[in-house]
């Protein structure tokens, strides 16, 4: 359905009553009718400035002879929800974001979209609803917040995560950790190192969905707006080429997303997320290729929490524009892609130059040779289980000790906090995957307490759930299957041997097969009493390996 369908023609006059009700005058209602998405709302810091982005989208699709109309999406914070209930709900809102944006702009008839997004799963839910839709669609992000300072080094939020566990194990006072709380989160925007939501907005450029800069110029900056009005105009001038987002998210447009991944150490959430979106394409993204692409991807960017560079840094020294135009002096990128400027991705990198190297470095001096994602695979997840390898110490590259189980996030965190967890241990916790949690919580938590202890160097967590793009070290999540799915992480004892092999993509529970036989013969996975949207959504999903999708 387009705006045809809905104003033209005698037997549309009900409707355009209906838009004169809007206060649309005719000349407004003759011109494309563009769907503004706004992710607005006063909870998320990343979100409470997207009144003005949208107020500069709604400008530049007018100047270009547009008619702009605004409806919202819903975003939670995962920082606010992170620990608690509220984790639950997180990824879930990238399928209701997903269907009521499908919902809104195929019920309205809208000629063109303009999605604004900003935080982890409002950008994936909106490109999910983009390849669904497919009318032309522009993105453009609320932007990354700037990086705190405390004694005069840049901070994050994993900073501040971190802190609660060195006040925990004695090493901060309370008033340092009062400070971190002041000053690591100093302006709105989504949090400022390489994390889900800076990785996906990232990634969205990389895809050719968004112009340049979206995922990297900060949210406070002027040219953040200047962004938005472009992105009004970019959408009249997709609507007059007639480019659609499934002409632009191709199979190629998937693999330089994987590329670029890996080249700047995204968050392990992507891997979770660029499969979903695929899969409303109609493409297959099996975690399988992501291995074949790092395996010949160099590993170019340690951005936050992986290093001491942040967003605001990565955009001084080019942007994704930059990272791709290194990569494509390998032949790494696939140049000839369509993308919402109406230009190939090779037309649009070609003079985008690094500025910077100690913050992209080039691709003759990497970080690494490979990527800065690694799948593994054994018998403990024969269907893969995801590490951002990049954010892992040297030592903990090959690693193996016994297990400290645990059936949930809050138990391990007691076990942590109370100094339980020894060095040489590996943190199991399960029953915390997408069916399992339900909802698949993000344990930034134990993994913060973790390293603020330090303990980085020598422990290792794995789960059936997943980490926030804040989380660093030897971190291995996703686990497929998952323990409410029958899997072997769920008759892992405490004290049995655990093998992780990063380089080698293995993971292995180092166990006589015919006692885990014996094991699984008598298993019967746990299950929670659950209501509402948790309990439709726990008999809907997938695993995580898959992309954790609706089927």
């Amino acid at each position: 359905m387009s705006k045809t369908d809905v104003v033209r023609g005698v037997q549309n006059a009900p409707h355009r009553s209906l838009f004169h009700a809007l206060g649309l005058t005719e000349e407004e209602q003759s011109r494309p009718l563009i769907g503004i998405v706004s992710s607005y709302n006063e909870i998320v810091p990343g979100h409470m400035n997207i009144d003005k982005i949208v107020d500069a989208v709604k400008l530049g699709v007018a100047m270009a002879g547009g008619t702009p109309i605004v409806f919202p999406a819903i975003a939670v914070c995962d920082g606010i929800a992170m620990g608690h209930q509220g984790m639950k709900y997180s990824l879930v809102t990238r399928d209701l974001i997903a269907d009521s944006t499908e919902a809104m702009a195929l019920a309205h008839g809208f000629d063109g979209l303009v999605m604004v997004p900003n935080c982890d799963k409002n950008v994936p839910g909106l490109l999910m609803a983009a390849a669904r839709v497919n009318v032309p669609t522009v993105f453009v992000s609320g932007g990354p917040m700037l990086a705190g300072r405390v004694d005069g080094k840049k901070t994050s939020l994993s900073s501040m995560f971190e802190a609660v566990g060195a006040y925990s194990a004695g090493k901060i006072s309370r008033e340092k950790l009062n400070e971190y709380e002041k000053k690591t989160c100093p302006t709105c925007g989504s949090c400022s190192g390489m994390y889900t939501a800076n990785s996906m907005n990232c990634l969205t450029e990389a895809l050719g969905m968004g112009l340049k800069g979206n995922g990297t110029i900060p949210a406070v900056y002027s040219a953040r707006i200047e962004l938005a009005k472009h992105a009004g105009m970019a959408v009249m001038d997709m609507i007059k080429k007639d480019i659609k987002p499934r002409d632009i998210m191709t199979q190629k447009a998937f693999v330089n997303a994987l590329t670029v991944d890996m080249a700047l150490g995204c968050s392990t959430n992507s891997m979770l997320h660029l499969p979903a979106i695929a899969h409303e394409c109609g493409i297959d993204l099996n975690l399988d290729i992501a291995n074949e692409i790092s395996a010949k991807t160099p590993n170019l960017c340690h951005l936050a929490p992986a290093g001491r560079t942040y967003i605001e840094d990565l955009d001084e020294a080019g942007g994704v524009y930059a990272v791709m135009n290194e990569l494509d002096k390998k032949g790494l990128i696939n140049t000839d892609c369509i993308t919402v400027t109406g230009k190939t991705v090779g037309e649009n990198i070609k003079d985008c130059i690094n500025l910077d190297t100690e913050v992209i470095r080039p691709i003759e001096n990497p970080y690494s040779q490979t990527g800065g994602i690694a799948v593994l695979k054994g018998n403990l997840a024969p269907q893969g289980s995801v590490v951002k390898r990049s954010a892992v110490l040297p030592e903990m590259l090959v690693h193996q000790g016994p297990a400290r189980v645990f059936d949930c996030e809050e138990d391990a965190q007691s076990a942590i906090n109370s100094g339980k967890i020894k060095p040489g241990d590996v943190v199991v916790i399960r029953y915390e995957g997408p069916k399992g949690g339900p909802g698949m919580r993000e344990m930034l938590n134990p993994t913060s307490a973790i390293m603020g202890m330090g303990l980085g160097n020598s422990v290792a967590l794995i789960t059936d759930g997943r980490f926030s793009g804040a989380t660093r070290g030897a971190c291995i999540g996703h686990v497929t299957p998952e323990a409410a799915s029958g899997g072997l992480i769920g008759v892992v004892e405490e004290g049995d041997i655990i093998s992780i092999d990063i380089p080698a993509n293995k993971i292995e529970l180092k166990v006589d097969q015919k006692i885990l036989d014996e094991r699984l013969k008598n298993f019967v996975p746990k299950q929670k009493q659950l209501s509402g949207y948790l309990k439709r959504y726990a008999s809907l999903v997938s695993g995580g390996a898959s992309g954790a999708i609706l089927n």
